[in-house]
């Protein structure tokens, strides 16, 4: 298997685990919700998995395309947040050298965006539509943009944690998601348990920024004493499967008052893309 073919298959394993995990308040196999069903997210991965791998591409292509492919799949917007983490996690792999860390090739890769990319990607974020998006002064994405995709990041690092992430190097995923992610696959030797516990670790540690867009801070109490509860258990259990109707009742409840930790989730993919590509070897 090529490079390409195993960039392939892990970003459609990270997708396929993102909806196999229990992540209150996201569409999963445990149930669907906010209009959008698991065979829409597994048929996104599906369809973007090309032209996010597409070495040819550059950064800003690679979003473009990849959100393209899904909007006309699927005619709505369930993966815009993992392709923006995704595609500098898979252009790093790309370029990564012998004995270079993928975290250290990713820093290159964001250092060195483009003007070129950010047109791209602001096609790319007004094709997708996002929810709560709002406009800005400087530099909204309906308008052609006149600075690199991390400087434009960089004006949104604080309102949107997919934008800090550019910013940051990812800081919130290898400082805390992947040790997580690491630590509950030995406690529980599941993927699908190491992913939930990705997703209720992040979403007990930051505001998710989907649910802030859409709500300001009127929620952001309520839902971190829901999410703590949860994850607090999942720490403190050897058989997470036992969690499953308390699981089963925040999800009710996010999803009661339309509640998505989309970021969350779009931040659980990145960590899980990131576990299964560092077990490649460099050539």
């Amino acid at each position: 298997m090529n490079l390409k073919e195993q960039l392939i298959q892990s970003y459609k394993q990270a997708c396929e685990l993102d909806v196999k995990a229990f992540k209150p308040g996201n569409v999963s196999v445990y149930q669907a919700g906010h209009d959008m069903t698991v065979n829409d997210f597994i048929l996104s991965a599906e369809v973007s998995a090309k032209a996010i791998t597409n070495q040819d591409y550059c950064l800003g292509e690679k979003i473009y395309y990849s959100v393209k492919a899904t909007r006309d799949a699927v005619g709505c917007n369930t993966n815009l947040g993992i392709i923006l983490l995704c595609a500098p996690i898979i252009q790093a792999r790309y370029q990564m050298q012998a004995g270079q860390s993928l975290r250290d090739a990713l820093s290159l890769v964001l250092k060195n965006t483009t003007v070129e990319d950010a047109q791209w990607a602001f096609k790319a974020i007004t094709l997708a539509a996002p929810g709560g998006l709002g406009e800005s002064n400087d530099q909204d994405v309906k308008d052609s943009p006149v600075m690199t995709l991390t400087e434009a990041m960089s004006l949104a690092n604080n309102k949107d944690r997919i934008a800090l992430q550019y910013v940051k190097n990812y800081k919130d995923i290898f400082d805390f998601a992947v040790l997580r992610y690491n630590d509950a696959l030995v406690k529980f030797g599941s993927q699908k348990w190491a992913t939930s516990a990705v997703f209720t670790g992040l979403l007990s540690k930051f505001p998710d920024s989907h649910i802030e867009r859409k709500y300001g801070d009127k929620h952001s109490g309520w839902v971190f004493e829901q999410i703590t509860t949860v994850d607090d258990a999942l720490l403190n259990t050897d058989n997470p499967e036992q969690l499953l109707p308390m699981l089963h009742e925040v999800d009710r409840k996010f999803k009661d008052k339309a509640i998505n930790p989309g970021t969350t989730a779009d931040l659980t993919v990145a960590t899980v893309l990131i576990i299964l590509m560092e077990a490649f070897t460099v050539r």
